[in-house]
């Protein structure tokens, strides 16, 4: 009869009768009677069950309307045989769970973690409409298929705080078997809150998930992935969670502990080094402080929004303002149609220029002078041939000089002890000015096939991340990352906007600039044709779409910034700082600049170094041997080219390698035999100054191998451009030439911006050197409108300065625009 009894009380159990009086407990077993036990909340119970022998307890409470109650439950075992662990079932309202003791976590390399102790908090039953209370009832089954008795021990006790209010921190403690979650609810004036969650110990490695109120709740290390957001963590962790993605308008926050710290960046404890793979109740207990705080409001998005563009569109009105007072002092001036140009006062004295025709439209800004010896007048001015500047397609670019006799006039010419700006300015404009726009429409070109997959890319990362959960993919300031639609932070991208109106509006302003020049041109205006800096604006065209593009690939880096990607943000910086170096190279050397060819030819060498760097610059020895030999051979190679205005020549042909005997034989006569002078004082200066500037860097590399291989490439650009901007502004001083209001307005402005920029730079919010649970340690809160954080700053700055930059190379030799071309040294 016993085993009939049994089963009716059982099956009236499950159907909820009153007729079994909970709390109570019951022994079954084959033949064996059992004594009930009471059964309470925060009661300890012990005993021991075997294959014939298992214990089920009810426990019943009653529920309050609209209040959420959470139960925990405790349980531990003595067992340590894992083939017949000790099983606990807890059967609810509209679950089951169920787990075993000891507790198995996975490791790397299939070490195996064991817990005897385990605490796991029951799914809370979701609180009725109705208004009277409700009675919830549970079960919990203990059994074992050991064939020997295993001792056990369980506590189910009431949380009394599982709810967490808004602006309340809350600590608490969890461990790999004992995870913890509680339950927020929105308030209604509440949109949007941050989930904030501190530490005051980098390890063991935790969890911070973000669950919808579903059963069950996936609480542990291997499944807390499977369901909601989640990050990892060692001191701070911080979510935005929306109120429109939860319907019922609250949601779980789950902590959970992972066995190990290798996803932390941690490495295997010391005391279990050596070991075998089975580990006992290793102790990873964790406090932690969990707070949520009230994100912004959507009126903090539209003032972002406003100031951002408000602020760069301050630009545009003090260019406006700028040209309406060029215009107004320009037609109040009288005509200069009679007037003499600057006889050179001020300025170095002519040289006297090379005797030699040229056929009419080849050259231009050359003067007449008659020679002093023979009285003969040889005239190698020719003014431009009628006709537009494309006229024809054959006159494109060309390594070839439209001049007779070129190689003699080019080595006689260029290795002259001074130049001036006549001798570097002889070829025909109209293919000149061809060659300097092939640079505007290659870097379109770049521009779009480069954009385009980055797009494409950036959107499958923020699609992952929505779809995933998964917020260890992209390297956010969490505490300061406000989403918008499917980006996760939104003002990291509009921060970028300045970069697109600055760029726009540069252009415009050389646009500006060149319309008034093709206007001189058609007037036949003698101050266009024969004094000053000779105009080619396509350099100009391409930084002002270079400062766009990187406005656009900053923005798409920061849809989901990672290792992987970081090239984005960098490559048209190197761009930049490449173009920069060729105008200000070009200003008095137009004849003898690179071609766009061999300059984007270089950049893509340069980019293909960064992405090896990102790749191999870690630890790979033989990659930092390999750049730094390139980055010495290069800076020489490129010397010697500045140094001999691009009349040195390697003779590939030659099978004896003479150049390398010719270059000891120079430097043996030149330097220890006999140690004369250089030809080309303030050159030489330059390029050992710059040579040992990049030597440095070159040593530096090779000795620390920073991390961070892409910021370090940048960094030798900003250099080398920085000491060239140097050299040429001490150079021109020296020369006796002026500064204008404009370009000193502008050399001050860029250096203030840059500061303010470079020290928002330095403050690091994220780094994808560490693993993403590192880089949160660095995370702080926004310092702008309670909107952009100092990387964001940084970028608003940055935009500045560079368009700051950009003004400086375009005014900087306005002074010169009455000044002969012959009167204009080359330096």
């Amino acid at each position: 009869m016993s085993g009939w009894a049994r089963l009716a009380g059982l099956l009236l159990a499950v159907a909820g009768s009153r007729e079994l009086q909970p709390p109570r407990a019951q022994r079954r077993g084959a033949g064996a009677a059992g004594a009930e036990e009471a059964a309470q909340f925060d009661t300890v119970y012990s005993g021991q069950v075997n294959r014939a022998a298992e214990r089920l307890y009810a426990f019943n409470y009653t529920s309050k309307p609209g209040q959420v109650d959470a139960v925990r439950v405790n349980v531990q075992s003595n067992s340590e045989d894992l083939q017949y662990p000790v099983l606990f079932v807890v059967r609810q309202q509209k679950g089951v769970l169920s787990w075993q003791v000891p507790l198995i976590f996975r490791g790397l390399y299939q070490r195996s973690y064991n817990y005897q102790e385990v605490s796991r908090t029951l799914c809370p039953s979701q609180p009725t409409p109705d208004s009277g209370p409700s009675e919830q009832i549970i079960f919990v089954d203990v059994a074992s298929m050991a064939p020997y008795n295993a001792l056990y021990r369980l506590q189910v006790t009431k949380i009394k705080s599982f709810q967490l209010m808004l602006n309340t921190p809350f600590s608490f403690s969890a461990s790999p078997s004992q995870p913890q979650y509680f339950l927020y609810k929105f308030p209604p004036d509440v949109d949007s809150v941050i989930v904030r969650v501190t530490s005051e110990t980098v390890y063991p490695c935790s969890v911070v998930s973000i669950q919808d109120i579903v059963c069950p709740v996936y609480d542990l290390d291997h499944n807390v992935e499977f369901n909601g957001v989640y990050q990892s963590m060692t001191k701070q962790a911080a979510i935005t969670v929306q109120k429109k993605d939860f319907p019922s308008m609250q949601f779980f926050v789950v902590f959970v502990i992972k066995p190990e710290d290798y996803a932390c960046g941690g490495s295997i404890p010391s005391s279990i080094r050596g070991k075998t793979n089975y580990t006992w109740n290793l102790q990873r207990m964790k406090s932690l402080e969990v707070t949520v705080v009230p994100s912004i409001k959507g009126s903090v998005y539209v003032n972002a929004i406003l100031f951002s563009f408000l602020s760069f569109f301050s630009f545009y009105l003090g260019a406006l303002v700028v040209a309406f007072v060029h215009y107004v002092r320009n037609h109040r001036k009288p005509s200069i149609a009679g007037h003499s140009p600057d006889d050179g006062s001020g300025t170095v004295a002519s040289s006297h220029p090379i005797t030699a025709s040229t056929p009419e439209g080849s050259s231009y800004g050359a003067i007449d002078e008659s020679s002093s010896s023979g009285g003969q007048q040889l005239s190698l001015e020719r003014r431009p041939r009628r006709g537009s500047d494309t006229d024809s397609s054959v006159e494109e670019e060309s390594d070839f000089d439209t001049m007779p006799e070129i190689e003699s006039d080019k080595n006689v010419i260029r290795t002259k002890r001074l130049l001036y700006l006549s001798d570097l300015s002889r070829k025909d404009r109209r293919i000149v000015s061809k060659k300097y726009n092939i640079y505007f429409w290659n870097i379109i070109t770049i521009a779009v096939f480069y954009a385009l997959p980055v797009i494409q890319l950036v959107i499958t990362y923020q699609t992952v991340v929505n779809v995933t959960g998964n917020q260890d993919i992209c390297y956010y300031n969490f505490l300061c990352a406000h989403p918008l639609g499917v980006l996760s932070a939104f003002n990291n991208i509009l921060s970028n906007v300045g970069h697109l109106l600055l760029g726009f509006l540069f252009l415009l302003i050389v646009l500006r600039r060149d319309i008034l020049h093709r206007r001189s041109l058609e007037a036949k205006d003698a101050y266009t044709t024969e004094y000053g800096i000779p105009k080619h604006f396509g350099l100009f065209y391409a930084m002002g779409i270079a400062l766009m593009m990187e406005g656009v690939l900053s923005a798409c880096y920061h849809v989901c910034p990672n290792y992987s990607n970081f090239q984005f943000d960098t490559s048209f910086m190197y761009m930049i700082a490449g173009l920069c170096m060729l105008k200000l190279y070009q200003t008095r050397h137009p004849d003898i600049n690179a071609s766009a060819y061999s300059a984007y030819a270089s950049f893509a060498v340069v980019i293909c170094l960064a992405v090896l760097g990102v790749v191999f610059g870690k630890n790979a020895l033989w990659f930092w041997i390999l750049f730094s030999v390139i980055h010495v051979v290069a800076s020489l190679g490129l010397s010697t080219q500045i140094y001999y205005m691009g009349r040195f020549k390697i003779d590939v042909s030659d099978p004896d390698f003479g150049i390398f005997q010719r270059a000891v034989m120079v430097l043996y006569t030149d330097c220890i035999q006999q140690c004369s002078w250089p030809m080309y004082t303030d050159r030489m200066v330059l390029l050992v100054v710059g040579n040992l500037v990049n030597w440095s860097f070159a040593i530096f590399g090779l000795v620390y191998r920073p991390k961070d291989f892409a910021s370090y490439m940048l960094g030798i650009f900003i250099c080398n451009l920085l000491l060239y901007l140097a050299f040429y502004v001490i150079m021109k001083l020296r020369s006796s030439e002026r500064l204008l209001l404009i370009p000193l307005f502008c050399i001050v402005a860029t250096a203030v911006v840059w500061a303010a920029a470079l020290y928002f730079f330095f403050q690091n919010l994220s780094s994808w050197e560490e693993t993403p649970a590192e880089s949160r340690e660095i995370n702080r809160p926004c310092i702008l409108l309670g909107f952009f954080d100092d990387h964001d700053v940084w970028h608003f700055l940055s935009a500045a300065a560079l368009f700051f930059s950009f003004l400086v190379l375009l005014t900087l030799d306005d002074d010169l625009d009455s000044v002969r071309r012959d009167k204009i040294p080359v330096f």
